[in-house]
């Protein structure tokens, strides 16, 4: 009797029971019991039971101190050496089963609390990562303009100009064309009198170039024709197909100059080239001579001198003044620059400056003035039938939204082709790696399925020559795509000249296009920027092109909304895009070569947000980017580390650093 241990339960409600004392082994099982429960994960009560006797003489022992206290506190236990007799517990097994059921059901009712809790989040989704501490959209300020008009075509025909009458033919039969634009029009009579010129358009004027040509006989080169860049020597070349006595050739970075040589001792009456190219065979190529040299036509010429081709323009001239004769010279351009002027003063003699628009203006002066010579302003004039939009999205918020708006045009609505530009080169390589992996993965199944391709200056030239859709400024001056429909602009030009080239990719000859350019919250200044140059732009709201998500069921959510309420509406589209930008973002960690792309283009991106003009700084400024947010635009859950802390190191850690360059 002496080894037997009984233990007496004085609850509250002054129901004595019998209970045995826990086991250490039990008493862990409790305590990872209540963690749970603490967790929200319900746990079911133990199939042992709670009440049973047990006679143990080493039980007294194994309970630690602090233990026993607990317990005592809770249920008011008290020791007893003295055991109870069989009648008495016989007695008290009534009374103990109630207790026990009560007990037992405890942790059902917590476990329901958990359950109703799960049934709140529904998809367990958290949203919070995408549409949380993002910066308040801004009321956009729309400044009231006048948009110039610029009238494409005329009645007057190509017959009534002194053209060659096979030119004629080939424009009014082949081409399907018999009225003037209004540019051709004006500039015709000029070019054909002799006088240079300085045209300002922004319907192109392509023909008009080789309207001069359709007579010419002769060797070697007649007319030398200087563009910007690769993509816009091939569409010169095709012009002149239909006059077979005419042979052109194209010199270009990216060809073999063996190849090019070669071209050049065979003969080249009309020679197109890049500034940086003949500037190579000016200075290596024995073959090359400019001595019957009667034309020079510089295209595009504001942006050569953009690039920073001005000293090879001068080398380029100098080279034809030497040894060529008097000639004419034509500079075309849809923008009047500083740099310009002082181009045509230098290389032109009374130029004819001819600006095609509402206010047009022919004029006979040594050297045309540009707008912005007095401070004011230039007015530029976009294609009347373009309609141009804007959208204010966070930086979070970017790529989601990029990507619901090529689905909606692309993938829901047919016929369109749409021209993306971004700042980098990097940037273009990561989009496109992708889009095509996410949007044009096996879970996609739309017919026809999208297509992406890409076009930036450091591809080789047999890729660049293919259609792209993911661009940089390398496709902004001179293509001539066909059935382009839209403009998405993801990074903003630097200046308003360059997001006029842009959107001229789309609406070109009177056809139909839109453009949409992207602004950051911060960035909305923009806009007031492009009506200082008569350029009016509508907004398009955030919400309308998230919500085309809803037409898409691989980003559906688990659980039910009411379709009647707009508050469960925008839940659901708020949730789509989550499940859209964990997407991304599993793709993007999915393998560390997949990270550094997306690195690296965040890197190029933020390089190029700190090269905007200094006139351009109160709107794009590095200061006013968040890295966090900008880094989920790219892929990235958090701001890469090098980014933020590059330079922030200690002296003794840049010094330890030095050393080890040393060694």
């Amino acid at each position: 009797m002496a080894e037997d241990t009984l233990m007496l339960n004085l609850r509250s409600d002054s129901v004595p029971y019998f209970q045995r004392p826990a086991t250490s082994k039990e008493k862990w099982a409790s305590k990872k019991a209540q963690k749970r429960k603490s967790s929200g994960i319900q746990v079911a009560p133990s199939k042992r039971g709670f009440y049973s006797f047990e006679k143990d003489p080493k039980t007294k022992d194994i309970l630690s101190h602090e233990d026993t206290e607990e317990e005592n506190e809770q249920t008011n236990q008290v020791t007893v050496s003295k055991p109870a007799p069989k009648a008495a517990a016989k007695a008290l097994s009534s009374e103990i089963s109630k207790p026990a059921q009560s007990n037992q059901t405890q942790p059902k009712s917590k476990s329901k609390h958990v359950g109703e809790h799960k049934g709140d989040d529904r998809a367990f989704i958290k949203t919070s990562s995408l549409f949380k501490n993002n910066p308040d959209i801004p009321d956009v300020h729309r400044p009231a303009v006048t948009q110039l008009k610029e009238k494409v075509f005329t009645s007057d025909s190509f017959a009534e100009q002194d053209l060659h009458p096979h030119l004629v033919a080939t424009l009014t039969k082949v081409l399907n064309v018999t009225s003037m634009t209004s540019v051709q029009k004006e500039t015709i009579p000029v070019l054909l009198s002799g006088r240079d010129a300085v045209v300002r358009s922004q319907t192109g004027s392509g023909w008009t170039d080789f309207q001069l040509f359709s007579s010419l006989r002769g060797d070697g080169p007649l007319a030398v024709i200087v563009v910007p860049t690769r993509e816009v020597c091939r569409p010169f070349s095709l012009h002149v197909y239909p006059f077979t006595w005419i042979v052109p050739g194209v010199l270009m970075g990216g060809e073999k100059r063996k190849a090019e040589k070669a071209r050049l001792r065979k003969g080249i009456n009309i020679l197109i080239t890049t500034p940086g190219r003949l500037v190579d065979h000016i200075k290596n190529t024995l073959s090359i001579a400019f001595s019957a040299v009667r034309w020079l036509i510089l295209d595009e010429a504001d942006r050569i001198l953009d690039l920073g081709f001005e000293k090879d323009l001068m080398v380029i001239l100098n080279s034809l003044n030497s040894t060529g004769p008097p000639r004419q010279n034509v500079l075309l351009s849809a923008t009047l620059t500083d740099g310009l002027s002082r181009l045509a003063g230098i290389c032109m003699k009374e130029p004819v400056s001819i600006h095609v628009g509402e206010n047009a203006v022919l004029s006979s002066k040594s050297t045309p003035n540009p707008d912005t010579a007095q401070g004011q302003p230039d007015s530029f004039a976009v294609p009347e039938r373009l309609q141009q939009h804007m959208v204010v999205v966070p930086s979070k918020l970017r790529l989601v939204c990029l990507a619901a708006f090529l689905l909606s045009k692309c993938k829901f609505e047919k016929d369109h082709k749409i021209i993306v530009f971004v700042s980098s080169c990097e940037a273009v390589e990561f989009l496109l790696t992708l889009f095509n992996a996410v949007l044009c993965g096996p879970k996609a199944k739309q017919q026809p399925l999208l297509s992406f391709f890409r076009l930036h200056g450091n591809m080789k030239q047999e890729v660049r020559a293919k259609l792209s859709i993911v661009k940089t400024d390398v496709a902004a001056r001179g293509l001539d795509l066909p059935q382009v429909t839209w403009i998405v602009q993801f990074n903003p030009p630097s200046t308003p000249a360059e997001y006029v080239h842009r959107v001229g990719r789309t609406a070109r000859i009177g056809e139909k296009g839109s453009s949409l350019l992207f602004l950051t919250p911060a960035e909305t200044a923009y806009v007031t920027s492009l009506a200082n140059h008569n350029i009016s732009i509508s907004e398009m709201k955030l919400e309308t092109i998230l919500s085309t998500l809803m037409l898409d069921d691989r980003f559906t959510v688990r659980g039910k909304y009411d379709s009647k309420s707009s508050g469960a509406l925008e839940q659901e589209v708020r949730e789509r895009a989550t499940v859209l930008q964990t997407e991304f973002e599993n793709f993007v960690h999915a393998d560390d070569n997949s990270v550094q792309v997306a690195k690296r283009a965040l890197q190029s991106f933020l390089r190029a947000y700190t090269a905007y003009p200094s006139s351009m700084k109160h709107i794009f400024h590095i200061k006013t980017l968040h890295l966090g947010h900008a880094a989920k635009s790219f892929g990235l859950r958090d701001a890469p580390q090098g980014l933020v802390s590059s330079g922030n190191g200690s002296n003794k850690d840049r010094g330890q650093t030095k050393n080890k360059d040393k060694r």
